[in-house]
């Protein structure tokens, strides 16, 4: 559990979410008890005991105690021999690790029937999917006082002095930092439900949404996408994109019309019977339907996409009260768990998609395609090596050699040492690794305690496993290992896993861009690469900042129903694109920016990936200078046995520099320029 996890694993209930900060509870513990407590125990550093007396009395409520006893408890539990706080430190690290990694794993447990292919799940399967075990844990551990225990030994450290002190501090020392993050608020287990319902709402809308691509037609009737073909809105219509930058019958006849598909699904005008059903067949351009050959008349989806949207909002709402250093979900998001400001991503985001390079590699990909550029060519796949391989080609291959999931879990170890892993330590990740069949997307969930294993979820047709659904088997390969390495070879447990998840994204995303060096084909590391991090780099933040921006406009907006918020959500993004992207890619008013899935079902979460993507850039840098480049087991496992450090010490560490646009736009330039 990270900062404000119980904050995000909670689920939508009728708890109100105007409630105001008089009437929250506060602390009995006046300022003359917290200085008479500082003054008179005895502890070889002063500073470290004030710091744990003021945040365990900010935290102490009437039903906690009266002074008294909450100075009797101080004395009694605070460790100020350095052996006795490090017992201390290994006996509450054990346990949370034995509670969260049974309570993840239980988790994992309930949702299979919903997440997993298989038989449709019943009613039961969805409620028991939104069931969270963490709900209570913050009220149970601030009852029976380990929470302030915890608190009391090992306080919390702001952002600023993690990045100032922590050039200096000790591996236990950053251990003891991040055993300071866990409790820093005290939200009740009801509000604690809130986020576990309508999270789950949310995903389930998201991994039902197929489109029936057979079932689509021109306004002259002709089916241009093979028969059995279905795509999931929106990774697979991105990808569908892309494939067909190579050369393919009807490429951008078919790229024309997944954009009006798009289109159609963020305006909400998409007939609500079309979704997932393949008994309709469906022109999205007129948006006329037909049932065995009869028109029929439909119902617009209308904003149900932006309800769901709103029902996080308002479970978020319901724990700003709660959090008041970190007092709505945006300074929680960036702040807290990035732990990278909103002003400073934007900042690096704004940078780069407004830079000069933008233009001149837009000005590049319109010459290579002989063509102006569409909105569409934001997905621009060509400056890959696969582009220039037919995906039938590839397609064939990959069901060849994994015609289930069983069959790619058996493949991973020979593919890690592909990638300079030895053998023995692919074996070791890859028992560690679960692969199984997905419902919806693609995905990777990590465990979280040793002796549990991280789970890959990926779609396998019953032809076995297509290129599409490969490449995104190996993208979350990337986070399992990632998972695994930064658990099973960390050093001390409150430093596992990364400093925000855009470092799993960074990853994943290096595996995903050696998919055909997996496959046996030739790695080309050249110029193309660098341009294909930077136009990867220049979609995801477009997308990235209308998220953003729609979360702002929430948090000024709190009364706005769900027409309200698709009518704005689209509005910020034709302002975002008109700003951004029309210049380069034309098209005035375009709304194809906010068709990310995650916008819905994982809200703020994608700056993590252009985020990510800066990483990326950054560690494929440090990659080519290496002896030999495709041999780069060795530098993962030493580069993410890191940890949990904040984001710009892990730089430090991993390549000597902090996190900056500059070294992509530096590189593209030599490129273009």
């Amino acid at each position: 559990m990270k900062k404000y996890l119980m904050c995000i694993i909670a689920g939508l209930g009728a708890l109100s979410c105007s409630r105001k900060a008089a009437d929250l509870p506060v602390s009995p513990i006046g300022e003359e008890t917290i200085s008479s407590l500082v003054s008179t125990m005895e502890t070889p550093d002063r500073a470290l005991l004030e710091r744990g007396v003021r945040q365990a009395a900010f935290l102490w409520r009437s039903e906690d105690g009266s002074e008294e006893e909450f100075i009797d408890f101080v004395k009694g539990h605070y460790a100020a021999d350095p052996q006795e706080r490090k017992e201390l430190y290994d006996r509450l690290a054990r346990a949370f690790e034995l509670i969260e990694g049974s309570f993840n794993q239980l988790t994992i447990d309930l949702q299979k029937p919903t997440v997993l292919s298989g038989p449709e799940p019943g009613e039961v399967d969805y409620i028991l999917s939104a069931f969270s075990p963490y709900d209570h844990l913050s009220d149970d551990f601030y009852a029976n006082k380990l929470a302030f225990i915890t608190v009391l030994n090992f306080p919390e450290f702001t952002l600023e002095e993690k990045n100032r002190l922590g050039r200096d501090w000790s591996r236990l020392e950053w251990a003891y930092a991040r055993m300071g993050d866990r409790f820093t608020t005290r939200v009740p287990a009801e509000v604690s439900r809130l986020m576990s319902e309508a999270s789950s709402a949310a995903e389930n809308y998201i991994a039902g949404y197929d489109i029936v691509m057979d079932k689509l037609v021109t306004e002259d009737g002709r089916q241009l996408f093979p028969d059995g073909m279905r795509l999931l809105a929106h990774w697979n219509l991105r990808d569908e994109i892309k494939s067909n930058y190579a050369d393919v019958p009807y490429a951008q006849e078919k790229q024309e019309m997944i954009y009006k598909v798009m289109e159609r699904i963020v305006n909400q005008d998409i007939p609500e019977e079309v979704i997932a059903d393949g008994s309709y067949v469906w022109a999205p351009y007129s948006n006329k339907v037909w049932k065995d050959g009869e028109p029929v008349s439909t119902k617009p989806e209308g904003s149900r996409r932006y309800s769901h949207i709103l029902d996080i909002f308002h479970a978020y709402q319901a724990c700003d009260p709660y959090c008041p250093a970190a007092p709505d979900a945006i300074s929680r998001n960036f702040e807290e768990s990035m732990e990278v400001g909103a002003d400073e991503i934007e900042a690096l985001f704004v940078k780069l998609v407004s830079s000069e390079q933008v233009r001149k590699v837009g000005a590049l990909i319109s010459s290579r395609l002989g063509r102006k550029l569409r909105p569409y060519d934001i997905w621009y796949d060509g400056f890959k090596s696969r582009s220039a391989l037919p995906e039938d080609r590839l397609t064939a291959q990959t069901r060849r050699l994994y015609p289930d999931a069983e069959a790619f879990h058996a493949g991973m170890p020979s593919m890690l040492t592909k990638l300079g892993f030895s053998k023995e330590y692919a074996d070791f990740l890859a028992d560690r690794i679960a692969v199984e069949g997905a419902r919806g997307s693609g995905h990777a969930w990590g465990a979280q305690g040793r002796g549990y294993k991280s789970y890959l979820r990926t779609r396998t047709g019953a032809d076995g496993m297509d290129y599409k659904g490969y490449n995104i088997a190996v993208h979350e390969f990337g986070h399992n290992v990632e998972q695994t390495i930064d658990l099973y070879d960390i050093d001390y447990y409150t430093l596992a896993g990364v400093p925000n998840t855009a470092f799993t994204e960074t990853l994943a995303f290096i595996f995903q861009k050696r998919d055909l060096q997996l496959l046996g084909y030739d790695r080309k590391a050249d110029d193309n690469q660098t341009l294909d991090i930077f136009w990867g780099m220049y979609e995801i933040m477009g997308v990235s900042l209308v998220d953003m921006y729609t979360w702002r406009w929430l948090y000024e907006h709190p009364e706005a129903d769900a027409e309200a918020l698709r009518d704005n959500c689209l509005r910020i993004a034709r302002e975002v694109w008109n700003r951004y992207y029309e210049p380069v890619l034309g098209t005035h008013d375009s709304p194809i920016l906010a068709i990310y899935s995650h916008m819905v079902n994982a809200p703020m979460y994608l700056p993590n990936y252009p985020f990510g993507h800066i990483v990326e850039f950054q560690i494929e840098q440090h990659f080519a200078q290496l002896p030999d480049p495709d041999n780069i087991g060795d530098e993962i496992l030493r580069i993410w046995k890191a940890g949990c450090l904040t984001p710009q010490e892990w730089m430090r560490q991993a390549v000597g520099t902090g996190v900056s646009v500059d070294p992509v736009l530096e590189a593209v330039e030599k490129i273009v320029g």
